[in-house]
């Protein structure tokens, strides 16, 4: 071993006693430059390339991770209500919880209603709608609570959270338009409408569904 070679190790050894970070030994040799001294041949692009390779893996997973619904990834819901339990309310988890393989947690918590005043409402509000991904509005509620309930719809949408909308149960009344364009999307009362909606609003989903129709061939089109 030359003695050049010997004090570059060393220095190394004495970079990492020192917490300092050793560079790379590269193999090949050393080029001239214009002023006559040598430089080391660089491998071009290859820390960069490593490092790039590892951030697209990691958001790649990042992004899988946050999308694929699962027992482990619930989707995170908020339904509207008045810090009570109404049947529009009730009949949201009814609709839920027949679903198959749909996984949500519930952020609401109409049975936690705060003391103080109007304001302090809309602050409990607020702290409930921050976390989620999606709301379900309850239509029934303008009529009755026209305040409280638009200000959960406006303040959805000034946090850019996708509003699905429910219609007026067993109604056929039109939904107010008030209220309709602050909606993403109006749905029915119907469990496959409200479980696709979320879907698509809250994780992007393709909620295509090809119905299958089952039919007896009459006695006179049967093959012989």
């Amino acid at each position: 071993m030359g003695s050049g070679s010997k004090e570059a190790i060393l220095s190394v050894l004495a970079g990492i006693r020192e917490g300092k970070s050793p560079q790379r030994l590269r193999r090949g040799a050393p080029r001239a430059s214009a002023g006559g001294a040598t430089v080391a041949r660089r491998p071009r692009g290859l820390e960069f390339r490593a490092a790039a390779a590892c951030a697209r893996l990691t958001l790649s997973y990042r992004t899988e991770r946050s999308t694929a619904m699962s027992q482990a990834n619930p989707v995170r819901l908020f339904i509207t209500h008045v810090w009570e339990d109404s049947d529009d309310y009730l009949r949201v988890f009814e609709y839920l919880e027949s679903a198959k393989n749909f996984f949500y947690r519930n952020y609401s918590t109409p049975d936690l209603r705060p003391s103080g005043d109007k304001e302090a409402l809309r602050e409990d509000l607020r702290r409930q709608i921050a976390p989620v991904e999606a709301i379900v509005g309850l239509s029934s509620l303008f009529q009755t609570h026209q305040d409280i309930f638009t200000f959960q719809l406006l303040f959805a949408q000034a946090s850019q959270k996708p509003v699905i909308l429910m219609k007026p149960f067993g109604s056929h009344a039109a939904v107010p338009k008030a209220i309709m364009d602050l909606a993403d999307e109006i749905v029915d009362w119907d469990e496959r409408a409200l479980v696709d909606a979320i879907r698509r609003q809250a994780r992007h989903e393709d909620t295509t569904r090809w119905d299958t129709i089952e039919f007896k061939l009459d006695d006179e089109f049967k093959l012989d």
